[in-house]
């Protein structure tokens, strides 16, 4: 499986409020998206970002991170063949990402996600 980038998901209480923690003072100013339950921001200066959610809006629990493939279904049938635990199967989302979740042998549930335009680069 090839990976494009792996990116934080912190779980917050109330996104709004996060914000300008991230914003104002790591100065992660971008705001890449907000579906109101899942933010992305990143500084603008460094490419360096983060994903604030006050939880997952289909899958049962909220990851710990987000790794972006270029094939999401290769990298799931490579969970599922060497038996890792799917928490949340394979899915094309309404947001039009296409995800799964699997826990790591430490208990941790990572998203992996391929973006439509994944393959753009």
């Amino acid at each position: 499986m090839r990976i494009n980038r792996i990116i934080a998901d912190l779980v917050v209480t109330d996104l709004d409020a996060a914000k300008g923690f991230y914003t104002e003072y790591l100065g992660l100013s971008d705001e890449e998206f907000n579906l109101g339950w899942v933010a992305r921001y990143t500084s603008p200066e460094t490419g360096a970002n983060v994903q604030l959610l006050t939880r997952d809006e289909t899958g049962p629990e909220a990851p710990v991170v987000s790794v972006l493939t270029e094939d999401v279904d290769e990298a799931y049938e490579q969970a599922c063949a060497r038996g890792y635990e799917i928490v949340h199967p394979l899915t094309t989302e309404s947001w039009g990402v296409r995800r799964f979740f699997v826990r790591d042998p430490g208990g941790n549930v990572l998203n992996v996600v391929g973006h439509p335009d994944a393959s753009s680069g």
